[in-house]
């Protein structure tokens, strides 16, 4: 039974989120400190970390921030109340997979919940490969035509997600939900910015544009 650690100081919503999460087959841990919640995470004995931004003793992001300076690589939903892009931005690129503003549906975070499971046991299941690039998702190591290729944390999580879906049209829409977790302003660039990023170390050719639908592996 997967099992996930929610570190939630406020109690009537680790109540909510524990209860909706159990009845969906999960085991479940509460912490309400930043330190506990901290121990926990480290102790690997979790599959998922839903993960308060406004916890006590140290907050969510300085927790996240411990837990990926010490190579862990456990999935992190981080709830936050708040709302402001600089904060989003913050707990992403510190390495948060998701971030789920405050109030939220439950099946909203149940879904976002399954789906980094379902990523998260897709990565552990075997290397990705096209067209002479080769991800490998355990070390998140990438190699193209033999030799390696440094690609930061979501240069990797892109490429990854582009060659999954190798042959398939995904938009930036899809991109965005996926790769960064939120949804970004449509209008966003990210996208693109990162493709060109890729582009640069891949290949140009590698990624084809699909003209007012998205990208494309080749």
């Amino acid at each position: 039974m997967p099992s996930i650690l929610i570190a939630e100081d406020e109690e009537r919503i680790s109540a909510f989120v524990e209860k909706g999460l159990r009845a969906a087959g999960f085991a479940t841990t509460v912490a309400a400190t930043g330190p506990a919640a901290l121990d926990l995470a480290l102790s690997d004995e979790f599959d998922l970390v839903v993960l308060d931004v406004g916890l006590p003793g140290i907050d969510g992001f300085e927790v996240l921030e411990r837990l990926r300076g010490s190579g862990a690589t456990v999935p992190v939903i981080m709830l936050t109340a708040r709302t402001s892009a600089a904060d989003t931005v913050a707990g992403l690129e510190g390495g948060a997979d998701d971030y789920v503003p405050k109030p939220f549906r439950f099946d909203e975070l149940l879904a976002r919940v399954r789906l980094r499971m379902r990523r998260e046991g897709a990565a552990a299941s075997a290397d990705v490969e096209a067209d002479g690039v080769v991800l490998d998702v355990r070390t998140r190591r990438a190699r193209l035509d033999g030799r390696e290729v440094d690609l930061s944390a979501r240069e990797f999580a892109l490429a990854e997600e582009l060659m999954r879906n190798r042959g398939n049209v995904l938009s930036r829409e899809q991109l965005l939900s996926r790769v960064w977790g939120y949804d970004f302003d449509p209008g966003s660039n990210v996208v693109d910015v990162y493709v060109r990023y890729l582009r640069a170390k891949l290949g140009a050719d590698r990624i084809e544009t699909v003209r007012g639908m998205g990208y494309r592996f080749r």
